[in-house]
């Protein structure tokens, strides 16, 4: 679907800061629905008719909150004859608020509508059209006050100082007007509090009646609704009570000409959402610290290998011994990451640099190697991670310790060098390493590896990730070499 400055790039004359007013209008303007009790709209002019035979196109639509919607079907972006909305016509000519009824489309009954012009540098960039819809007998208290702002935030739209230039006032984790609202006069008075706001204030241990008391009589320290008065900026401050209770308030500064005439103040307890927030901390926590001693075990393990590997005098225990504390380290590496960010994925190109380094740092090599690692592969679930990091170690591991064998003497000038590519592609995580080494032997086979690594490397490719592993010599004319090729699905059965 077309953005609203998509819309009006192509359909409209509006200029850049005019479409940027607009689209501040509509992430803010949720505020107004539900005040208003009703729908929406947002139309301008399109630029391809002409003056005889004008349309206006819908640039934005907004639903209420506490109120069922009167227009089921989506308008933005559908155009309408100027000719079906002589109130829009006048608002956009007139340049002033249009009171009166209109014929909606798929609604029986004539529709109370407002036409409110939203001028920009002088300029009536567009019109903002609320379409009431039933009411529920006659209006409450509460309500009176709800239409009464909303009816000073309409003219604010028509003078430019709605929407405000530092923040929007709506968008998600923002108190809406069913959270609570009250309402602060041009001297920091409380006007009228709603039950949910008096509800939040008794959670702050606040039970004095609110109405003629500022909220520093009331004992609510909040700086940032007073900034809101006195500077005419929106402000979004919490206050807490303990570990138990936090409120927060969010400031909507009501303006008149050059003065500050009060606040809106949206009111909401989210003292459930910031415990939630702190068990999900303390989970991670948690978690991190697995992970850690985890690590931490591993490398104990490895350390463990290592000095038994020195003790032996045999060298092929060593080399066995060896080869196992440099596979636990390959595992460590995964929680090691893991530790510093716990989930069910992780960053998997993190663990490649770090394998890179074991590879260098362990595997003893009588030709210099060099390894180059290309693309990425992104976000991995741990499951699939961990595995995968155990077979390229190995196949890395192999690479630089067998490939360049017979490279010595005369060929000493000849630098090994091990390619690592990873990509994604089609649902499947890539992973290829080629050398330019000697190549395999000429009886070779995957099937009867002559290795524990190879055995290893396949296993947990075809058994644990369901995916596939091809090695072959790539021919003396395309450089010569081995090439391996892993590939495993991203959604394995794991």
């Amino acid at each position: 679907m077309a953005t609203l400055a998509d819309l009006a790039n192509l359909r409209t004359r509006l200029d850049e800061p005019s479409i940027d007013h607009l689209l501040r209008l509509i992430a803010s303007w949720s505020l107004l629905a539900d005040l208003a009790f009703s729908d929406m709209l947002l139309m301008a002019k399109v630029d391809e008719f002409n003056r005889d035979d004008e349309h206006f196109v819908v640039l934005g639509q907004m639903r209420p909150n506490n109120r069922t919607t009167l227009i089921n079907d989506d308008l933005v972006g559908t155009t309408h004859r100027a000719l079906n909305w002589p109130l829009v016509r006048e608002a956009f000519e007139y340049g002033h608020r249009v009171v009166g009824d209109a014929k909606v489309e798929n609604v029986e009954d004539l529709v109370p509508v407002w036409c409110v012009p939203v001028r920009y540098n002088g300029v009536v960039a567009a019109v903002m059209v609320r379409l009431q819809g039933p009411l529920r007998g006659s209006a409450s208290l509460y309500e009176q006050q709800y239409l009464s702002v909303f009816e000073r935030l309409c003219d604010m739209v028509s003078e430019s100082t709605f929407p405000y230039r530092e923040d929007a006032v709506a968008g998600p984790g923002l108190p809406r007007v069913g959270d609570g609202v009250i309402l602060i006069d041009a001297f920091g008075q409380v006007e009228f509090a709603t039950p949910n706001a008096v509800n939040a204030l008794h959670r702050l241990g606040i039970y004095t009646s609110a109405e003629g008391r500022t909220l520093d009589e009331l004992g609510v320290q909040a700086r940032a609704i007073e900034r809101s008065l006195e500077f005419g900026i929106p402000s979004l401050e919490e206050i807490d009570r303990g570990h138990d209770v936090a409120i927060l308030f969010h400031g909507v500064p009501l303006i008149e000409g050059p003065k500050v005439t009060g606040v809106l103040t949206l009111v909401r307890d989210v003292s459930d959402l910031r415990q939630l927030n702190r068990l999900v901390l303390n989970k991670e926590a948690a978690v991190r610290e697995v992970h850690h001693r985890v690590k931490n075990n591993l490398q104990t393990i490895s350390s463990l290998l290592r000095l038994q590997a020195r003790r032996s005098e045999e060298p092929e225990t060593r080399t066995a011994l060896h080869e196992a504390e440099r596979r636990v380290r390959s595992i460590a590496v995964v929680h090691e990451v893991l530790s510093r960010e716990p989930g069910e994925e992780v960053v998997f190109d993190e663990i490649v640099r770090s394998l890179v380094l074991l590879v260098e740092d362990t595997v003893l090599a009588l030709h210099p190697v060099e390894i180059v690692v290309n693309g990425e592969l992104g976000v991995l679930s741990t499951d699939l991670a961990t595995p995968l990091a155990v077979a390229i170690a190995e196949l890395l591991t192999n690479a630089v310790e067998h490939a360049f064998t017979d490279f010595g003497g005369s060929d000493n000038d000849h630098v090994g060098v091990v390619t690592l590519n990873l990509y994604q592609e089609d649902g499947q995580a890539i992973a290829e390493i080629r050398d330019n080494g000697r190549g395999l032997r000429e009886d070779f086979s995957l099937e009867v590896p002559t290795s524990l690594g190879l055995s290893i490397v396949r296993d947990l490719i075809r058994a644990q990730l369901y995916g596939e592993i091809e090695m072959r010599t790539v021919a003396a004319v395309d450089g010569g070499g081995t090439f391996v090729r892993v590939a495993v699905p991203l959604s394995a059965r794991l």
